[in-house]
Order: structure tokens, then sequence, then C-alpha cells
């Protein structure tokens, strides 16, 4: 195996790429719309099926929930919680005071008895994304 990245299936490209950039620091990398046409920017009128974004070394990729049913078959009826993606950042702290006020909490910040200091987030389609870093001694 050489990587892996998730692809989550949504209800919008356009609303997941402009929370996961104004909230999250991420960066479009690609998207691709309903004539399946690659783009680095997003156009409102246009129809997007698949963006890949990133933020340093995490990568996610979005597909409709149509387009991902076309590709491999309708497997799931709800989207989010079903997962959840674990997050390693530098300093949980100040990545918790830089996107509070931003984002919905899911679970506060707290330090785990396996040393993590941690905090979970519900995105706009229902993931969940939890963000962690050592606790300090």
């Amino acid at each position: 195996m050489k990587s892996m990245v998730v692809n989550l299936g949504v209800k919008n490209i356009n609303e997941t790429v402009a929370y996961y950039q104004d909230t999250l620091g991420f960066v479009l990398l690609t998207a691709v719309d309903k004539n399946k046409e690659g783009f680095d920017t997003l156009n409102e009128d246009k129809d997007y099926l698949w963006a890949m974004m990133s933020n340093q070394a995490v990568s996610i990729m979005f597909q409709r929930v149509e387009s991902l049913q076309e590709d491999i078959g309708d497997f799931f009826n709800t989207l989010g919680a079903s997962l959840t993606l674990y997050i390693d950042v530098e300093n949980v702290d100040e990545w918790y005071n830089t996107i509070k006020d931003k984002v919905t909490i899911y679970k506060d910040i707290y330090t785990t008895w396996y040393g993590q200091k941690e905090f979970y987030i519900q995105d706009i389609n229902g993931y969940i994304l939890g963000f962690a870093s050592q606790a300090e001694a």
C-alpha cells in the first residue's frame, strides 16, 4: 500500500469546499464538474461532482452522493458520523482557539486516558473530525 485518502459523500461540493477553506484552512487542489472537466478553482455557476482538498499532510476527497452511487453503488442511506477522521495537529489548544467559533463543537477539548489532548467537531455534512496532539505532562 502506498497511501490512503478518504473520499466522503457530500450533498454539495461548492458548500463543502467553502466550509473546509473558510473554517479549517484547506486548499482546493482540483475539482471535477458534471462534464468531467477538471478545475483548480470553483465557479458558483458550475455543477461539481468531486473535489480534492488538502491542509499540509492531510488530504480529503469529496464526492457528491449521486456521483458516488453511480461509481460504486448505493451502499449508504445517510451522510455523516459513520466514521471519525482523526487529525494530528501541532498544537491542539491553538487550533481549538482558531476554529471554535466557526464550527460546531461535537465534543469539547479534553485530555484522554491515553495522553492525547483532543476535541471533535461536526462538519456541514455531519462528519466528525477529531483534532489531537500529545498532552503536556
